[in-house]
């Protein structure tokens, strides 16, 4: 067997040195993590790697932890950048509404939330007109498989169940329900919060309800999607809204009451149940 050359001992070097890297960032403890990915999603919007930064707001928002106000921000960025300004602009006004006017970037978010109302505008303007039969930049439409495509592209995932996963929860995220309605605290979670995760043609809807005492009680809904109609039904009353279990019609989700937002995570649970249906 050939010795080993002094460069490939160096290369050898190199990829143990990258593996312990890799080892010692896996185990940071979730609050150090949190940390890195906000420096990294800093440093890649601030050199416009859109790309780079929606890999790393992905993985903050898998991450079982508090983040910053900033998240918000910049996913909010990122969002427009990508021509979804219904996210981007709900993304901008919770860090609007955590941060407060002392936030590092609350000039900039409101100057992008102007943006986001000018470029709706001239979208619909140019959807009067007739000038565009493609798929209006400011609407994101309950079906279609450009829309899917483009949510893969802003998630980088590979499927449309992974892209419809990473979206519900990042929509989920916005809208915890909270008791006390008046104040909303960047370090105070809501009293209710849901997250959804897929295993084969089931969706699982996991809530988090806090109870007296700061202690969390967790519960999961399992729905199979077999045989399920996939227009899910959703209302707002009295500060509160609530999606409808396309099964039966009982409560399935209490959310916070901005409507808009409701029927966005109530269209695309329906869209998810459409894919998980059409995959079987």
């Amino acid at each position: 067997m050939a010795k080993p050359t002094r460069v490939t001992a160096l290369v050898r070097s190199m990829v143990l040195a990258s593996a312990l890297g890799a080892g010692q960032a896996a185990a940071l403890a979730p609050e150090h993590e949190v940390r890195r990915l906000m420096l990294a999603t800093e440093e890649a919007v601030t050199s416009e790697q859109w790309g780079e930064a929606a890999g790393y707001l992905n993985r903050l928002q898998q991450l079982e932890a508090d983040r910053p106000a900033s998240y918000l921000f910049f996913r909010g960025k990122v969002m427009l950048q990508s021509a979804h300004y219904n996210e981007a602009r709900s993304a901008l006004e919770g860090y609007i509404k955590h941060a407060g006017t002392d936030g590092q970037y609350y000039r900039e978010a409101l100057q992008l939330i102007t943006r986001i109302e000018k470029a709706r505008k001239e979208a619909d303007r140019a959807s009067a007109n007739g000038q565009g039969e493609s798929e209006p930049v400011a609407v994101i439409r309950p079906a279609g498989e450009e829309t899917l495509d483009s949510l893969r592209k802003l998630y980088l995932a590979d499927t449309d169940r992974e892209a419809l996963v990473l979206h519900l929860n990042s929509l989920l995220q916005l809208a915890g329900w909270r008791q006390n309605q008046t104040v909303v605290m960047l370090d105070a979670p809501p009293d209710i919060a849901y997250r959804v995760s897929v295993t084969g043609g089931t969706i699982q809807i996991q809530e988090a309800r806090r109870e007296q005492g700061d202690r969390i009680n967790h519960d999961t809904e399992t729905l199979d999607v077999f045989g399920v109609n996939p227009q899910v039904r959703w209302d707002c009353q009295s500060g509160t809204c609530w999606i409808y279990d396309p099964r039966n019609g009982d409560r399935l989700m209490q959310l916070s009451g901005n409507a808009e937002r409701a029927s966005e995570i109530a269209r695309n649970l329906g869209r998810l149940i459409r894919t998980l249906q059409n995959a079987g």
